[in-house]
């Protein structure tokens, strides 16, 4: 019998259940539990259902030009990769390579084929199914941001650098909120040797929630050693292929650069059947042109160039377009994550992953 209502019969017990699961969707915590479907879908985004508002930063046209300013940039600029064993990579799938520079050249029709190549829609496994969530054209889902330096200490109130212990406990509340589908490291563990601190923080994580997580491990050394973690967890390699539980965070550096970390972890990521995020952090008025449409082009560029080697590497692998790209506080040379302007280069990279059929995942503060 529902504790909210201890004299309601079976039929107003039914009611009363479906109504709070609606206000409050809260189940467990309700005592309200019953089954859910074994693959979590998120509400519509951007659907037109009666009418409504409709916001849209690009016309097709727009979009249009900006592929074609890739394509070009791509093709005639390139992209600076510094690990040797991408440029293999990259010269064994058809782009031009200048030894001495490392600058790579990436022909238009290298570019579309990884694009086509690419999954429209992504599922990203839960260690418990019931966890599961599909990226879709128009579905919305949400995880934290990442990664804080620092904490204030909720018994004393005191500002220190976070502990390990403290990432478990971030993992478990993460695992509690239903609204936050997927997890992510919050903050980091630096009571641990720093060299292997993504390891710890993998542990901590992997510890203390069933949800998928999405992590940065930093290097191909320990992107390695996170995804034996990862078999003996599934049951083995094949197990962790057909259900990857974990998607690395992977970032280039603008402009127009795919330093080693970032090539390393790509390409393990895409040769164990695991999700590859390419994510671009390019800075309005610092590292990439102050107009918006300059931004956009670069920071396609260079997701694309990622995009790129995870196909060339494991053709079909999941791919994740991604973005941390926002504008520069003139004033004080700092990144502005909440402003209006980044909200509208996030609008607008939506698009362009919609324009792609990829799954996109954007910062905002």
């Amino acid at each position: 019998m529902n504790r909210f209502f201890p004299e309601s019969n079976e039929r107003a017990e039914k009611e009363s259940s479906d109504f709070l699961r609606h206000l409050f969707g809260q189940r467990e915590r309700l005592g309200l539990r019953e089954r859910r479907s074994v693959v979590k879908r998120n509400i519509h985004a951007g659907r037109k259902q009666n009418g409504g508002l409709g916001f849209s930063v690009l016309s097709d046209d727009d979009l249009g030009r900006i592929h074609a300013s890739t394509l070009e940039v791509l093709w005639k600029t390139g992209v600076y990769v510094q690990a040797e064993e991408a440029l293999e990579i990259f010269d064994g799938g058809g782009a031009i390579i200048d030894p001495k520079t490392k600058v790579v050249k990436i022909p238009p029709h290298v570019v579309e084929d990884a694009i086509r190549s690419a999954p429209e829609v992504i599922v990203l496994a839960g260690r418990d199914p019931k966890d599961d969530v599909v990226l879709e054209m128009n579905r919305i889902t949400f995880n934290p941001f990442g990664t804080a330096i620092k904490m204030i200490d909720p018994e004393t109130r005191a500002l220190r650098a976070s502990t390990k212990a403290d990432l478990a406990d971030c993992s478990r509340l993460i695992d509690y909120l239903d609204n936050i589908e997927t997890a992510r490291r919050s903050l980091s563990a630096y009571d641990v040797p720093q060299e292997v601190a993504a390891v710890h923080d993998a542990e901590a994580m992997l510890s203390n929630t069933t949800k998928h997580i999405l992590h940065t491990p930093h290097n191909g050394y320990l992107a390695k050693q996170i995804i034996k973690m990862l078999e003996a967890i599934s049951g083995g390699k094949d197990k962790l292929r057909e259900r990857p539980i974990l998607t690395f965070n992977n970032c280039t550096v603008t402009p127009l650069k795919m330093p080693q970390e970032c090539c390393e972890v790509a390409i393990e990521a895409a040769r164990a059947g695991m999700v590859v995020q390419i994510l671009s952090q390019a800075l309005t008025g610092g590292t990439s042109p102050i107009t918006l449409a300059g931004t956009l082009v670069l920071h396609n560029s260079e997701v694309l160039s990622g995009l790129v080697l995870s196909q060339l590497t494991n053709r079909g692998t999941p791919f994740m377009y991604c973005s941390s790209t926002c504008s520069m506080d003139m004033r004080y040379g700092a990144a502005v994550v909440g402003n209006p302007e980044t909200a509208l280069l996030n609008a607008a990279i939506a698009q362009i992953a919609r324009y792609y059929l990829l799954p996109s995942r954007v910062a905002g503060g």
